[in-house]
């Protein structure tokens, strides 16, 4: 089953934008959702859904930079395009700073715009991607028992020093039950050496 497209939301209480935007985009191919503030969207927002967020700068109640601060706080995987008709230099720093994928000044062209879509959609794929593969790596590790991760975390941790003796002496076991263990280790954790459980830890979600 293939993963859906991607979703374009359109944050704006401009009535105008909120019918012209998503029209324009629809016929490039686009799926559309349009929100007249940051709190409807936040209310109808499902974070599993991968996609962009075209946001206006400048709107009543909850900005788009508070907006954009929110997502960050929740680690939402939600690239944001800035686009206002007010802006100014600042504004567009402290945009850019949080991770807005760009800062747009209307009018703009709807050809710029739809190419940092793209990025933009490009970028969330990548972050979801690349999420999943952390959540997998995270629930290996959940397989482990207390003393198979406190070797895993003396490896991680001593990457120089992974003999079963060095291990056992610091540990207090025998080096044939540490060899027991990292045995146990590698097959819970679905890899074939050190260095493939190392590169397994560097996932996001890992925790040490």
């Amino acid at each position: 089953m293939s993963d859906p497209d991607p979703v374009v939301f359109v944050v704006d209480d401009d009535q105008h934008i909120r019918t012209s935007l998503p029209r324009a985009l629809r016929m490039r191919g686009f799926t559309v959702e349009a929100y007249e503030s940051a709190q409807a969207f936040l209310d109808a927002y499902d974070e599993n859904r991968i996609g962009c967020l075209v946001l206006d700068y400048g709107m009543p109640g909850m900005s788009g930079l508070e907006l954009q601060e929110h997502i960050n706080r929740k680690g939402y995987l939600l690239p944001i395009i800035f686009i206002t008709g007010h802006g100014g230099i600042p504004e567009s720093v402290q945009a850019m700073k949080g991770g807005a994928v760009d800062f747009l000044e209307k009018p703009f062209r709807q050809s710029v715009l739809v190419e940092r879509i793209e990025t933009a959609c490009k970028m969330a794929a990548e972050m979801a991607e690349a999420a999943g593969r952390a959540r997998a790596a995270a629930s290996r590790f959940d397989r482990l028992t207390a003393r198979e991760q406190e070797i895993v975390d003396f490896i991680l941790e001593h990457p120089g020093e992974v003999t079963s003796k060095e291990i056992g002496r610091i540990l207090e076991i025998s080096p044939r039950t540490v060899d027991h263990h990292r045995a146990r280790i590698l097959e819970k954790l679905e890899v074939r050496s050190v260095v493939e459980l190392v590169d397994l830890a560097k996932g996001p979600m890992r925790k040490i």
